[in-house]
This record gives C-alpha cells, structure tokens and sequence, in this order.
C-alpha cells in the first residue's frame, strides 16, 4: 500500500481535522445521522438531506466517488477527503471499509453545533 494520495482528492484533510472528522461520523452513527456508502450520499445530496459529505482518498479506483464533489458543489454542500476508507468504516461502525459518508440534517439533532463547527472548518479548506 503506498502512501500517495490521488492529487484528485482535494481537500484532504489533515491528521488532526480527520480524527475530528472520525469523531463526529462516530456520533453521528449513534445518533442514526450517518449514511454509508456512495450511492447512499448521492441520494442524500439529491434529496437536499445532506450536512456534510466525507470521501475516502484511497478508493480504488477514485473515479467511483468523483461524481460526488461536484454534486456537493451543486448543491452547496462541503465536502472533505480523509487518507483511509478502512478508518473510515470504522468511524462508520461498519467492519468494511467505507469509501463515502453523509452527515444528515436532523431537526433539534444534539450534534447540531459539532457539525456546525465542522462545517466551518471543511469550508474553510475548500476556499
């Protein structure tokens, strides 16, 4: 396994900013605010329920999930690659790994400010 990210995967977050990221998808998984998986973050993004989009940047190949950032951007949506699908799905609660997370809106949901937060931060990279 090499240790390169696919240039493609803008933007990555950073080893701080990821195990943030992990956190609030752990959270969310409990709170059932989570969706796992591609297909699932597009419909989540066509239906206008989505927060907040995680990719993994060692999907292969990436060309899989691409389809999503300009879906996110459509919809103004931030999105943000973290390195590994595999801590990824564990994030997720899932013992697979996971290539694409959406964060769900939920009304009077307790993760509002952390995801608010995080927002923040992820739209900060994408600038």
């Amino acid at each position: 396994m090499s240790d390169e990210v696919n240039s493609k995967a803008y933007p990555l977050a950073d080893a701080e900013l990821t195990k943030t990221i992990l956190d609030l998808i752990q959270q969310a998984a409990n709170y059932k605010q989570l969706r796992k998986g591609a297909n699932e973050a597009t419909k989540t993004l066509n239906r206008g329920l989505s927060e907040m989009i995680v990719l993994s940047a060692d999907a292969e190949p990436l060309e899989i999930l691409l389809h999503l950032p300009l879906l996110c951007e459509d919809k103004n949506v931030p999105y943000v690659f973290v390195r590994s699908k595999q801590a990824l799905g564990r994030a997720c609660g899932v013992s697979r790994p996971v290539i694409s997370a959406s964060i769900t809106i939920s009304e009077g949901s307790q993760l509002k400010p952390q995801i608010d937060s995080l927002r923040t931060r992820v739209e900060k990279l994408l600038v």
